[in-house]
């Protein structure tokens, strides 16, 4: 579905050079490598010229243009010119003259060598596609094939013997048209059949050995038209049907000579075609043909089966007009005419599908309609086609607000209009065609190139005249101002009513009522749908410029700049925005595929692209385009107008060249070579792919289907969403998450309301999951965003649903929808149902309660009538076991404690009647209590069982007991149910037991205390070591002097052995009266200060001095320690130093020899000497009495050891060496605890008069403390940097740098200002 657009047409005239008039352009020939063409004249002379001369000149100019003109001077006067072509390895022109010279011609040097000569003269030489091969045909009807080094390689005899011996000798021209490969070659012969009478055949002959391949069947060829599809498929050729009184026929041919298909040119009977030639992509067929008032260019293209006539040209008879395709360029087709005039024309392939998803296919002077909203017609079929009175060239449609309107300029200069019905009213058009008629005009129009439509009533073209077949358009006098292009608007009248229904194809009046001369080529224009009446026109280059009715091209300075940075042919202008601030966007597809968009390129490989609307007022939402490497991205304008979109779509961009992306972000077109040609707007969200082969393919694209349903969701038209969703196959969860699921449960009734289709809702039901499918499922399909107002309505938490569930509150909104506004019917009450089996939990009980009530009310057998707008009982409970699991579904039948419904259940889930009626036959012989407690249990509701076991009396309390002993969670419940205070107690006891067993020693004992059970209270207390709880239990239990005492002196052995002594101190000193024990659990727990008070308090001398002698003894420990620590940490530093010197070292080495810095691994970096002194410190050994001074209590010797294991040993010239020392410098911080205990010593030896030692115990434990302080900092700071600072990167700068800045720190708050050093 394309038609062949004509997008540039330039045209200039040779000067001739005889002195003469006769003189007449006869050949042309096609230079590839420097673009020329040349062209042989009757007088001689060979011309030459560029393919740039149609663009440096203006084309439109009537003034000749002195082309390159060679003489060839041949040695006798008769002798003429009869064949000539461009050799590419000789560079130069083959010649053939009348009598037989062959003439080598070099166009630069302007010289010529004769390299042969053959009797009878040259009628025809052709060289193959190769170039390694000459054929020539003689006059005397001999086949030459020679090399380039004129060497023969055969010779043989182009036409049949008579039978008395004497060739057959043809007066027709004999050409010679080479297979694509050049291995074949085809002539066309005449031979006698059995009337005598001479008819034609086509001969094919192999490349090498001359051997002729294959004959066809004497048919009425007409003249020596033939041609061989560069593809090799088919040899085009004409039959005469003069004799039936029948127009031409182009025929085809296979290489075995068997005739192939056909079809007619549609001309009167006396047409004859002139010449036949393919285009090098074999896909365009042209041919001149030559009527009795004209002779015209036809250009046909096949797809799906049909010819279709997509454009013609007419020139005066006179002009005896000829063509050449360019070899290079499939769609630019050069004629010229015996005078001198060549004419250039550019085509490019336009989709024939419009902006309203409506086909219009040029098929000669028809138009093909077929609206591909309300059908999907495969070509060549179509719904209605439109007649006109010649072959209609282009066309313009506009479709706007139900008006159809349609102009289109014929070959023969006539302008037509049209105006069409709504397009829903085309289904009674189906089959018929429409004649329209030529609209009448006062004044030429010229020869359009490009129509658009501005409004209703006025169009706007860009036309010329002065060409050939402009001249033969127009055969009024036009004066020299008139020549040239124009950009005229052309106003619309009919003088007839337009019938809805209709169509109106006459009694229109065409008026050109502007025209601008034009200075430069236009190549494209495109109406501006964002301003009524003006228009965007594209001028070669790139260069786009607004046109506004009145006032013409604006040229001046504008705050857009629309043009594209090349020529780009295929341009459109589509809405962008929103219907509040929409503006004009343009997109541009030049020859090299790239698209072009607000003056950047978004696809460097795009062969086809189209646009996509889902909404009313066709704005473009999305862009849709296929690549050349057969993909398909559907992408979102709002995308492509963002900065970053080449790098959000960074395989859009370099698409083809990176592989293995994702799939989700194209579509791989299955067919190779297929094109997008269209889109279908709205909710069908189609995009129509057209293979090579010419069929039409419709997919829909997730992308576009999503966009559509979410639009349709937004608008509120909910049952198109769900229909959407259900064709499309999308997951119904869509429906309730793209809004927000509590702004859907706003929406619940209106959307039960217009679905109104209980099927519908019950898959939609049936698909409700705890999931938001636009974040996982479609995430990357959805990213339209939904209204700021929804936004708010989602955050507010929805009266009387689960503000977490999704599913249940879902579904309660649509049960209780269906239940206040649809009637009561049988499929309401299964659609209800379905809603509580696939609620989350699902609501079982509820679900069997209705179906309680129906087999209830079928029980009574009332007459009510109310019970015929339910189900059946059995067929409600089916519905709902296929819905559920029926082991649910039975359990929770048991839990009504109906036993017939239960027994019901089991009945329609097919278990087994051998193992389900023993047990309901059991629960039913059991009193009322006892069987629901059983079948609590059975159910595992516990909650419930205890509270049936409860009311079933006293027979029941071992039960009773049994039960929240093995689910303690119900002992709280228990309390609450038992009333006499006995029972109480015994629940309490049995609770604290529980605890108990659970070693929640606290909890059990106060559990205890609350029934009175101090003894078991006391133990849980002495169990979870809390002394001062069990001796206040103690006291309670009005325990004896001598019980208290021996129960103290236990806990003070067991506060010891679990490294308590602070605490075993305090008992001893206080419940045991043991002085001397108290002061040594004191002094081993290192509270210098509370065990100098407790001497003092005894004021004992040998306390007094057992106390300082110990913290003196602490004190040399400490100081000791402190000042190994510090010589440590000068050790591990400047390791850490070195190893870090010679890793920068070897880096920097790696990259002034240009290695990767890969090489540079740990290990090279650790081949440092391990004869470093000192590096026993590595081990942990030498640091047992550090522990025992830094870190006094148990509990912190444990912790540290703990940590140290976790960190590991320090391995030297390991690869983690230098890692390892850094943790360990970090590891070696003094902990809070040890700085407090070295607080309390410090206080404790100035107490005792011992001022010098605590002097140079602070002084020892700063030193440590700022040098290690200060290696780390120096670590942090090498750690990232890329060298060493040898004079500032040292400990002892450091360690002054730390002294300024942190001595009235925080960390130093153990210290005594009193010891302080300026």
């Amino acid at each position: 579905m394309n038609n062949l657009k004509l997008y540039s047409e330039a045209s200039l005239n040779l000067q001739l050079h005889s002195p003469h008039d006769d003189e007449l352009i006869l050949f042309s020939a096609f230079d590839i490598e420097q673009s020329r063409l040349f062209f042989a004249s009757s007088a001689n002379n060979i011309y030459s010229t560029h393919l740039s001369s149609f663009q440096h000149e203006r084309v439109w100019s009537k003034t000749s243009i002195s082309a390159p003109v060679n003489r060839i001077e041949l040695d006798e006067v008769e002798d003429f010119i009869t064949s000539f072509v461009y050799l590419m390895e000789k560079e130069a022109l083959l010649v053939g003259t009348s009598k037989g010279l062959l003439l080598l011609h070099s166009v630069d040097d302007n010289a010529s060598q004769v390299v042969g000569g053959v009797d009878g003269g040259v009628r025809y030489v052709s060289a193959s596609p190769d170039g390694d091969l000459l054929a020539i045909i003689t006059g005397t009807g001999q086949i030459l094939v020679m090399t380039l080094d004129w060497d023969l390689l055969y010779e043989t005899a182009l036409e049949d013997v008579a039978e008395d011996g004497d060739p057959i000798l043809s007066s027709i021209e004999c050409p010679i048209a080479w297979r694509g490969d050049g291995k074949y070659f085809v002539t066309m012969s005449e031979a006698l059949d059995s009337t005598s009478s001479l008819r034609k055949r086509l001969k094919v002959w192999e490349r090498h050995s001359g051997e002729l391949q294959a004959v066809s069947e004497s048919k009425p060829f007409m003249g020596s038209v033939l041609d061989w599809m560069p593809s090799g498929a088919k040899v085009a050729a004409v039959y005469d049907r003069k004799e039936q009184n029948e127009c031409p026929l182009i025929v085809f041919y296979e290489r075995n000579g068997l005739e192939r298909s056909m079809f007619s040119i549609n001309e009167q009977a006396n047409a004859t075609v002139e010449f036949l030639k393919w285009n090098c992509s074999s896909d365009l067929l042209a041919a001149v043909v030559r009527c009795d008032n004209y002779d015209c260019v036809k250009i046909w293209y096949f797809s799906n089966n049909h010819w279709y006539l997509k454009s013609e040209f007419r020139y005066p008879r006179h002009d005896g007009v000829r063509f050449v395709w360019n070899p290079t360029r499939p769609l630019q087709l050069i004629c010229w005419t015996l005078g001198g005039q060549i004419t250039s024309y550019n085509f490019i392939w336009n989709s024939a599908v419009m902006d309203d998803s409506t086909a219009l296919v040029i098929d000669d002077s028809k138009i093909l309609v077929t609206p591909l909203s309300l059908c999907l017609m495969p070509p060549p079929m179509y719904l209605f086609s439109l007649k006109f009175t010649s072959v209609v060239r282009d066309f313009a449609f506009y479709s706007k607000n139900s008006k159809n309107c349609l102009a289109a300029f014929l070959s023969d200069g006539c302008l037509c209009v049209v105006e069409l019905p709504a397009t829903d009213t085309w289904e009674d058009l189906e089959g018929k065609e429409f004649c329209v008629e030529a609209s009448s005009s006062d004044s030429p129009f010229g020869s359009v190139l490009h129509l658009i439509w501005l409004d209703p009533h006025k169009i706007l073209a860009v036309s010329h005249h002065g060409f050939s077949h402009s001249n033969y358009l127009f055969q009024s006098s036009l004066g020299e101002e008139d020549l040239g292009f124009y950009l005229q608007e052309v106003e619309l009248t009919c003088s007839e009513d337009h019938v809805p229904g209709l169509l109106t194809c006459s009694g229109w009046n065409a008026k050109v009522c502007s025209r601008n001369s034009l200075e430069e080529t236009i190549i494209g224009i495109a109406s501006n749908p964002a301003s009524k009446g003006s228009a965007f026109v594209q001028f070669d280059g790139g260069k786009v410029y607004e046109y506004v009715p009145k006032f013409g091209i604006s040229r001046g300075a504008s705050k857009h700049d629309w043009s594209f940075s090349t020529t780009c042919p295929w341009m459109s202008v589509v809405l962008v925005g929103d219907s509040e601030s929409s503006k004009p966007l343009l997109f541009g597809l030049d020859d090299s595929c790239r698209l072009h968009v607000s003056g950047k390129i978004i696809c460097n490989n795009c062969s086809s692209f189209s646009f996509y609307s889902n909404l009313a007022d066709q704005v473009i939402t999305h862009l849709i385009l296929a690549t050349k490497q057969d993909l398909l991205f559907v992408v979102e304008i709002s995308d492509v107008l963002q900065k970053e979109f080449e790098i959000k779509h960074e395989n859009l961009i370099h698409a083809g060249k990176k592989k293995g992306e994702e799939n989700r972000k194209f579509i791989k077109i299955w067919e190779r070579g297929a094109k997008v040609v269209g889109v279908v707007h709205g909710d069908e969200a189609a995009v129509l792919l057209q293979p090579s082969r010419g069929n039409l393919e419709c997919i829909y694209p997730r992308k576009l289907v999503l966009a559509s349903i979410c639009n349709a969701l937004v608008q509120r038209r909910f049952r198109d969403a769900l229909l959407m969703v259900r064709r499309q196959r999308i997951d119904f969860n869509v429906l309730v998450d793209y809004c927000g699921w509590q702004v859907f449960l706003q929406s619940a009734v209106e959307f039960v309301m217009q679905v109104n289709n209980l099927n519908h809702l019950t898959e939609f039901v049936c698909a409700m999951k705890n999931e938001d499918t636009t974040k996982t499922l479609y995430k990357e399909f959805i990213s339209l965003p939904f209204p700021k107002e929804a936004k708010d309505v989602q955050l507010h938490d929805s009266k009387g649903f689960d503000s977490i569930n999704k599913v249940s509150s879902v579904l309660r909104a649509i049960r209780k929808a269906l239940e206040d506004h649809l009637p009561e019917t049988p499929a309401r009450e299964l659609c209800i149902l379905t809603t509580l089996a696939r609620s989350d939990p699902p609501a079982l009980d509820e679900a069997l309660e209705r179906i309680k009530a129906i087999r209830e009310a079928e029980l009574s057998g009332s007459g009510d009538q109310r019970r015929m707008v339910y189900p059946s009982a059995e067929e409600a409970l089916k519905h709902l076991l296929w819905l559920s699991d029926s082991e649910s579904v039975y359990e929770a039948a048991l839990g009504l404690y109906d036993l017939n419904l239960a027994a019901m259940v089991a009945l329609n889930s097919q278990q087994d009647p051998k193992e389900f009626l023993p047990f309901l036959q059991e629960l039913e012989s059991m009193p009322e209590t006892f069987m629901r407690y059983n079948i609590d249990l059975r159910l595992q509701r516990f909650e419930k069982a205890l509270k049936h076991i409860v009311s079933a009396g006293d027979t029941c309390y071992a039960d009773f007991m049994n039960l929240m002993k093995n689910n303690p969670h119900l002992f709280p419940l228990g309390l609450q149910l038992i009333a006499e205070p006995n029972k109480k107690m015994q629940v309490l006891d049995a609770w604290g037991d529980h605890l108990s067993n659970e070693k929640c020693y606290e909890d059990a004992a106060a559990t205890y205390l609350c029934c009175s059970s101090f003894e078991k209270a006391l133990k849980s207390y002495r169990s979870c070591g809390n002394w001062s709880k069990v001796l206040t239990v103690a006291g309670l239990l009005k325990l004896g002097k001598d019980e208290i005492m021996q129960l103290a002196h236990e806990l003070c052995e067991e506060l010891q052995a679990l490294g308590k002594p602070k605490e075993a101190a305090k008992i001893a000193l206080e419940y045991c009266g043991e002085i001397n024990n108290g002061m040594s659990l004191l002094i081993s727990a290192r509270d210098w200060e509370e065990a100098l008070r407790v001497a003092l308090m005894h004021n004992r001398q040998e306390l007094i001095s057992e106390v300082k002698n110990a913290a003196l003894e602490c004190a040399v420990l400490l100081i000791g320690e402190y000042e190994e620590g510090l010589e440590k940490v000068g050790k591990y530093l400047a390791r850490y130093l070195a190893l870090r010197q010679r890793r920068l070292l070897l880096a920097a080495k790696l990259q002034s020899e240009e290695r990767p810095m890969n090489d540079l691994d740990d290990e090279t970096a650790s081949e440092a000497s391990s004869n470093f002194s000192g590096m026993s410190a590595y081990t942990t050994g030498t640091r047992n009495s550090s522990a025992t001074s830094m870190r006094s209590s148990a509990t912190s010797r444990a912790r540290d050891a703990r940590r140290q294991r976790k960190k590991g040993k320090i391995r030297a010239g390991s690869p983690g060496e230098e890692i390892a020392l850094v943790d360990h410098l970090k590891g070696m911080s003094p902990t809070t605890e040890a700085l407090k205990e070295l607080k309390s010593l410090l206080h404790t030896l100035v107490m005792l008069g011992e001022v010098e030692t605590a002097r140079k115990l602070q002084k020892a434990g700063e030193n440590f403390q700022l040098s290690y302080m200060a290696a780390v900092k120096l670590t942090e700071d090498t750690v990232p940097t890329d060298g060493i600072d040898e004079h500032t990167q040292t400990l002892e700068h450091y360690t002054q740098r730390i002294r300024s800045e942190v001595q009235n720190s925080e960390a130093f708050f153990w210290q005594c200002k009193v010891f302080l050093t300026p």
